[in-house]
């Protein structure tokens, strides 16, 4: 059996400010946009990689979910809990010196070696996502 992952989700409540990180500041490309305003599903990936994508999805777009239960994902996506990715580079600091020139993103740790053997670093995206980046040996 051969199983990849395709496609990771995040939410993203603004598109344009999601574009502004994942295409401008990491360089993703922009596989596809549909929708209008704030109900945007964007599909964004790494360039070179059209196997490799992340789904930026309006995080209410079900209407399944209950006011209560959207409370709770703006409480989330405000406090950085809801969603995070970790993606990986070869150039640890040259992706982060790109990604903290950007203004697109909050800086959550600088490049740092850890204790079990990673060096990596961390940002929240617009919408409060985690995205951490570590270097590739």
């Amino acid at each position: 059996m051969d199983i990849t992952i395709h496609t990771s989700f995040l939410p993203q409540d603004d598109p344009e400010a999601a574009l502004a990180f994942y295409r401008d500041a990491l360089g993703f490309e922009v596989r596809s946009d549909v929708g209008q305003g704030t109900m945007r599903w964007i599909t964004v990936g790494p360039v070179g990689q059209p196997d490799t994508c992340i789904l930026l999805a309006p995080p209410f777009a079900d209407p399944g979910i209950t006011e209560e239960e959207r409370r709770v994902i703006a409480e989330m996506m405000a406090k950085g809990t809801y969603g995070w990715i970790l993606l990986a580079t070869n150039d640890l600091d040259g992706a982060f010196e790109k990604v903290q020139g950007s203004e697109a993103a909050e800086v959550v740790q600088e490049p740092t070696e850890q204790p079990y053997g990673v060096r990596d670093c961390a940002f929240r995206d617009p919408a409060g996502n985690m995205v951490r980046i570590q270097e590739s040996k």
